[in-house]
């Protein structure tokens, strides 16, 4: 097979990262009470910058985020499920406007 009919993106070992990238982007969203959909929607700057936070280089695909969308409505339903577990919990959704809501228009006049 020639080494241009291998597609990288998709071996087992480029799954494996992927799903690895993703679990610790999940751990930072779920902590900050960001929701799939709401993952789902936020705009490619925004994600960039939530990778950074999370301590990740960005996914350079909507694949990555897919995963942990995924993976943050799992989590959601074991919350759900566990309601008294302490990893139910999260420690710093308050915040989550920092990534979910957009910013304050600017004054008037200003």
């Amino acid at each position: 097979m020639d080494s241009g009919d291998l597609d990288f993106a998709h071996t087992e070992q480029a799954g494996r990262r992927r799903r690895e990238k993703a679990l610790g982007l999940a751990r930072f969203a779920w902590d900050h009470a960001i929701t799939g959909a709401e993952l789902l929607a936020m705009p490619d700057d925004r994600l960039r910058k939530l990778a950074r936070a999370a301590g990740a280089n960005p996914p350079s695909t909507r694949e990555t985020w897919t995963v942990v969308a995924e993976l943050l409505d799992e989590k959601d339903d074991w919350a759900r499920a566990h309601p008294g577990d302490p990893r139910a919990l999260r420690s710093h959704a308050d915040e989550k406007i920092t990534w979910v809501k957009p910013p304050l228009p600017p004054w008037p006049g200003t």
